[in-house]
C-alpha cells in the first residue's frame, strides 16, 4: 500500500494577481515617501528620477495585467524575473536617497521572502546572492541622504556597516523560514491530495457491488424479451430443421444469461448487509488477508473482550489505513507480526506489533508527517512516509488515535496502537467516508 501510493508533484508559481496587487501597494508606499519627503519636509530629492523608476514598475504592472488573464499563474522563471526587477527598481530608488543610510533599505528584503515562499531554493538563493550584492554596492556607491537643506547627514561606516549586516541578517533568516514553511505546507497539500485520490479509489472499489446489482436489474428487461421472442419462435418454427438447433440455442443461452444475472443480485442483495457491517474480528481478517504469504507470520492475538463484539460500518478508509499499518510492519519484522485487539464498553483497540528494529529514537515524534522515511532497516522493502501518512490521516478521519511507540519486551520491535471510542467505532463520523478536505 506504501509503494502504491500516489506520489504527488511539487508545485511552484505565483499568481499573476497577487503579484499585480503586491507591486501596486509597492508602488503607492514609493509614491507616498517621495512626495511626503520633497513636498512636506522639503528635503532636496530628484523626484523626476524617483518618479520614472516608479512608472516603470506601473508600466510592468499594466502589461502583466493586459497581456495576461488574471487567473494566470506565473512560471518559476517568469517569477524569477520579475522579482529581480522589483529588487533592481528598489535599489535604484534607494541609490538616489542615501543608499543603506535610508531607513527603507530593509524593504529590500521583501522580494526575497516573497520569492522564498513561491520559487524552488536555487532560485531564491541566487535572488538572495544579487541583493546582498547590490546592498553592498549602495554601502559606497549612493547620493546624499536627503536632509535639511543647505545641511548634510553624514552617517558613520560603522553605522552603514551595521545596517548592512542587519540587511544580510534579516535576508538569510526569513528566506529561509519563508522557504521552509511554504515547503511544508506544500507537502502537506499534497500529501492530502495523495490521500483523497487513494480514499476515492478505495470507495470507487466499494461501489462495484452495487454497480453489478444495477447492471443485473437493467439487463433483465431485455433479456426477458429475448426469451420470450425466442419461445414464440420456437413454438412457430416447428420441427423446421433448418432453425431448431439454432433457436434452441438461442433460448437456452438466453436463459443461462437471466441465471447468470440472477445469481448476480443475490450476491450483492446477500453480501451488501454482510459489507456495509462488519464485526471487528472480520475487519481484522479482511485486513490481514492479503499479508499472509510474504514469508512472515501473522498471529492474533485477542485480548479482554467486555460486552458485545463491536460491528462498525465498513469503511474502506478504515481498511486501507489498517491495511497500511500491517504491510509496514510486515515489511519490517524479522518473522512475525502480533495483531491484538479487546474491547469493553467504552473503547476498541487494535495494536499491530512487528519484531524488526522498532522506531529510530530520534524520529519516534515525527512518525505520520509526510514523506518522513527514517525507519530503522529502510532498507528492505517499503517506507514510513506517504504511505503511513495518508493510512494516518484515514484513520483519524474516522475518530481513531493513533499511538507509535517501541514494544518493551525481548525481541519486540515497533508497536502501533489504533484506539477508538466504542460509539465512533460502531457509527464513524460521515466525513471519514466521503473526502479529505
Amino acid at each position: 500500500m506504501a509503494e502504491r501510493s500516489p506520489l504527488p508533484h511539487r508545485t511552484y508559481g505565483l499568481r499573476l494577481t497577487t503579484n499585480i496587487r503586491l507591486r501596486w501597494m509597492a508602488i503607492i508606499g514609493q509614491s507616498a515617501a517621495v512626495i511626503l519627503v520633497a513636498y512636506w519636509l522639503g528635503f532636496p530629492l530628484p523626484v523626476s528620477m524617483c518618479f520614472a523608476l516608479i512608472a516603470c514598475s506601473a508600466w510592468l504592472n499594466l502589461f502583466l495585467a493586459f497581456r495576461y488573464p488574471a487567473a494566470h499563474r506565473l512560471q518559476s522563471m517568469a517569477s524569477f524575473a520579475i522579482l529581480t526587477f522589483d529588487a533592481l527598481q528598489l535599489a535604484g530608488l534607494l541609490f538616489m536617497t542615501g543608499g543603506l543610510t535610508n531607513p527603507f533599505s530593509l524593504l529590500m528584503t521583501v522580494p526575497v521572502v516573497v520569492s522564498a515562499t513561491s520559487l524552488p531554493l536555487r532560485l531564491t538563493a541566487a535572488l538572495g546572492a544579487m541583493v546582498v550584492a547590490t546592498a553592498t554596492l549602495l554601502v559606497f556607491f549612493h547620493l546624499q541622504l536627503p536632509w535639511f537643506p543647505g545641511t548634510s547627514l553624514e552617517m558613520p561606516f560603522i553605522y552603514v556597516a551595521g545596517m548592512w549586516i542587519a540587511l544580510f541578517s534579516s535576508i538569510t533568516f526569513t528566506a529561509i523560514y519563508a522557504w521552509r514553511v511554504a515547503e511544508e505546507a506544500r507537502l502537506l497539500a499534497n500529501a492530502l491530495t495523495a490521500t483523497e485520490l487513494v480514499l476515492q479509489r478505495e470507495q470507487h472499489l466499494s461501489a462495484l457491488d452495487g454497480l453489478a446489482a444495477a447492471a443485473a436489474h437493467e439487463l433483465g428487461t431485455p433479456l426477458a424479451t429475448i426469451a420470450l421472442v425466442s419461445r414464440e419462435m420456437e413454438k412457430a418454427l416447428g420441427a423446421d430443421p433448418r432453425y431448431r438447433e439454432d433457436v434452441t440455442l438461442l433460448r437456452s443461452q438466453s436463459e443461462r444469461c437471466r441465471e447468470i444475472l440472477k445469481r448476480l443480485t443475490s450476491l450483492s442483495s446477500e453480501s451488501e448487509e454482510h459489507l456495509a457491517r462488519l464485526p471487528l474480528t472480520s475487519l481484522i481478517e479482511e485486513v490481514i488477508a492479503p499479508h499472509r504469504d510474504f514469508g512472515i507470520a501473522i498471529r492474533l492475538e485477542p485480548g479482554e473482550r467486555l460486552g458485545p463484539e463491536p460491528v462498525g460500518r465498513r469503511n474502506p478508509g478504515v481498511i486501507y489505513g489498517l491495511g497500511n499499518l500491517v504491510e509496514n510492519a510486515v515489511d519490517f519484522a524479522r518473522k512475525a507480526v502480533s495483531i491484538r485487539w479487546r474491547w469493553d464498553q467504552h473503547h476498541v483497540v487494535l495494536t499491530v506489533i512487528d519484531d524488526g528494529e522498532g522506531f529510530s529514537p530520534d524520529i519516534i515524534d515525527r512518525i505520520g508527517e509526510p514523506y518522513m522515511s527514517s525507519r530503522q532497516g529502510a532498507e528492505r522493502r517499503g517506507g514510513m512516509g506517504l504511505g503511513l501518512f495518508i493510512a494516518k490521516t484515514l484513520l483519524e478521519r474516522s475518530g481513531a488515535t493513533i499511538h507509535f511507540q517501541n514494544a518493551a519486551g525481548q525481541g519486540q520491535g515497533a508497536l502501533v496502537e489504533v484506539r477508538w471510542d466504542r460509539a465512533v467505532f460502531l457509527d464513524p463520523p460521515a466525513m471519514a467516508e466521503t473526502s479529505i478536505t
